[in-house]
């Protein structure tokens, strides 16, 4: 369990003292928040792996405070409520909670959804992370590092990436690029071309010898694994 952080939001002290107590125990690293707004900084500036979310905060609502992580982050989200009806627990899972306990709780039963949650996310961790040589495709942040270094890519230009990474050697025609990137049929190719030269200009080290985006001429692009 070393290294995973996990980060407890509510503001009650007592059950973020007696959660943060068990949790380490189990060798979690524990980060606490007692309200939305310094939940939503630790986020942001933490690495934060796991995340148990009280609905009823002082200044932001835990529904709120959910969305605005989902909008962007996968980070899993463990919500807590005084509330045991199905209306509150139907609209948690709809801004994005993965699962949802009821006050007072188990906290070995609540350890345990954690570790199930996580197994569920770590399957999936090569799907989010993609890694090949100093070029690391971060999707839950969705962000580019080359070395320690981050890469500022546009949206368009990450999702172009991405999705020539996830599927490496394989080609791409610029039609087939657009349609997946853009959600719709071809209307000028023309800004494939330009959007490759971009991210060429960002990642690769000599855009005239590019070593991960590869032109084959006559048909289109493929991201090089090797």
């Amino acid at each position: 369990m070393v290294n995973i952080n996990i980060l407890i939001v509510d503001d009650e002290k007592l059950i973020v003292k007696g959660l943060k107590h068990s949790l380490e125990q189990q060798g979690y690293n524990v980060f606490s928040a007692y309200n939305g707004n310094e939940a939503l900084d630790i986020v942001e500036n933490e690495n934060i792996d796991f995340i148990i979310l009280d609905l009823m905060l002082p200044d932001i609502d835990g529904m709120i405070v959910c969305k605005k992580i989902r909008e962007n982050y996968n980070i899993p989200i463990l919500m807590l409520s005084a509330k045991d009806g199905d209306y509150d627990k139907i609209l948690g899972f709809e801004f994005g909670a993965d699962d949802y306990m009821t006050k007072p709780f188990n906290t070995l039963e609540l350890i345990a959804r954690i570790k199930a949650i996580s197994k569920r996310v770590n399957n999936k961790d090569s799907e989010k992370k993609i890694v090949f040589k100093d070029l690391e495709i971060n999707l839950d942040k969705r962000k580019v590092y080359k070395g320690s270094k981050e890469v500022e890519l546009t949206q368009k230009e990450f999702d172009m990436l991405y999705l020539m990474a996830k599927n490496p050697d394989r080609v791409f025609t610029r039609e087939q690029i657009f349609r997946q990137v853009w959600g719709e049929e071809a209307f000028d190719v023309r800004n494939i071309d330009v959007h490759i030269k971009n991210i060429r200009e960002k990642i690769e080290e000599d855009t005239k010898k590019p070593k991960y985006i590869i032109t084959k001429w006559g048909v289109g692009y493929y991201f090089n694994k090797n």
